[in-house]
Order: C-alpha cells, then sequence, then structure tokens
C-alpha cells in the first residue's frame, strides 16, 4: 500500500471511531450533563490515542527516510563507479587506437 493511501486509510479510521463515539454518546439513554462528561473523556481519550499514533508514524517517515538516503547514496556511487570506469575504457581505447 502506498504511503498516501496508508495516510488516508489511518484517518478515516479515526474519523470513522470518533464519528461512532459520538452517535453513541448522542443516542445514549444519559441526562445531558454525564453525556458532557463522557464526551469530554472520550475526546481525551482520542486525542492521547492519535499522539501515540502520529509519533510511530513519525518514527516510521525518518527510518524510512533514512533507508532511502542509503540506499540512494549507495547506488549513486555504484553509478559514478561505473562512470569512472566507463571513461577509463575510454581513454585505454583511445590510445590504443592513436598508438596503432
Amino acid at each position: 500500500m502506498r504511503t498516501g493511501k496508508l495516510t488516508y486509510f489511518i484517518i478515516g479510521i479515526f474519523v470513522g471511531a470518533a464519528a461512532g463515539v459520538l452517535a453513541g454518546l448522542m443516542f445514549a439513554p444519559r441526562s445531558g450533563s454525564e453525556t458532557r462528561r463522557r464526551l469530554a473523556f472520550e475526546a481525551g481519550r482520542l486525542q492521547e490515542a492519535a499522539k501515540t499514533v502520529a509519533e510511530r508514524a513519525e518514527t516510521a517517515v525518518e527510518s524510512v527516510g533514512s533507508r532511502m538516503d542509503h540506499y540512494l547514496g549507495r547506488d549513486e556511487e555504484v553509478a559514478w563507479r561505473k562512470v569512472q570506469e566507463l571513461r577509463d575504457g575510454v581513454q585505454r581505447y583511445s590510445r590504443t587506437v592513436i598508438s596503432s
């Protein structure tokens, strides 16, 4: 799954969960003050869960980013080595042709 799609999927889960909790609290047979108190409690819980997910996502992004930098750097080194090999080969060929 691509990163963008995964992000929207996670956001959708949280929005759906929040809507479900909100609907459950609104249709619950309790008094208004108790419902507001429960709503505030659930909002706090949801906020903590969102913080935890955001921290984990940030850690994962940093890890993936450092891996990509590592692999891209390695590919660049290999490409420069190949360029140097080609240059050396062209120089050897040029010397061979000139000396013939």
